[in-house]
């Protein structure tokens, strides 16, 4: 009812009750999300939003192909991936893959290696441009430990890394975990796989995703601040 309108954020949730992932689940997350274009605000160039994204349950087979195409790298049974922001230059973009490497590896990790993220930026607006960063993924082999453990272990080198690396405004973890990954951004809801292409791709299957339509109100447009968290 139109007197029961708030301005706010929408999200939602998607699963396979009996945890079959599909690629088919992630098309229907972005469908629904598409559906929530109102929820969130538009920029004057027409293209950037306030910022949207999937959380998705780790997509296991997709990335042990990739990371085996792409680095020649067999992962672990049991490992960890990351979505991390990082500055477009090349010198600063080095040295924090650098240092989260080596807060990893200073927890007992170790760093199979980075991925440059496909992405399209054609599809993007002004604004979103103006503060582009570069999108990687980390990947943690983690067979010798227990998730729980593993999990805190990342948790700290993330946080640690984060200290280290605070007055570089591009830098963001999305998620550094065994158990999820996210993919956002200052993009349309209906762009995510079209800037996003790995989430196009009919290899990437999930059974859970959450999927989030941001709509801000007291801070301007910022890819950090796309979410889910």
């Amino acid at each position: 009812h139109p007197d029961e309108f708030r301005d706010n954020c929408g999200f939602g949730l998607i699963a396979h009750m009996t945890g079959d992932a599909s690629h088919h689940l992630v098309q229907t997350a972005i469908e629904s999300l598409s559906c929530m274009t109102h929820r969130g605000a538009i920029a004057a160039d027409g293209k950037t939003g306030d910022g949207c994204g999937l959380l998705l349950a780790m997509p296991r087979e997709f990335f042990k192909t990739v990371v085996q195409d792409d680095l020649g790298v067999s992962l672990d049974e049991q490992f960890a991936a990351g979505l991390v922001f990082l500055n477009t230059d090349p010198a600063k973009a080095q040295h924090a893959r650098d240092v989260l490497t080596a807060e990893i590896e200073t927890e007992g990790l170790n760093v199979a290696g980075w991925r440059v993220v496909p992405t399209d930026k054609t599809i993007l607006g002004e604004i979103a441009l103006q503060s582009l960063p570069v999108f990687e993924q980390v990947f943690v082999q983690a067979d010798n430990i227990d998730e729980v453990s593993a999990n805190r272990k990342l948790f700290l080198a993330r946080r640690r890394t984060e200290q280290a690396l605070r007055d570089d405004p591009l830098f963001y973890i999305t998620t550094l975990s065994t158990q999820v990954i996210s993919y956002k951004g200052l993009v349309m809801p209906a762009d995510l796989p079209s800037f996003f292409t790995d989430l196009d791709d009919p290899r990437m299957a999930t059974h859970i995703c959450v999927f989030h339509q941001r709509f801000s109100t007291n801070t301007l447009p910022r890819w950090p601040l796309a979410q889910p968290f």
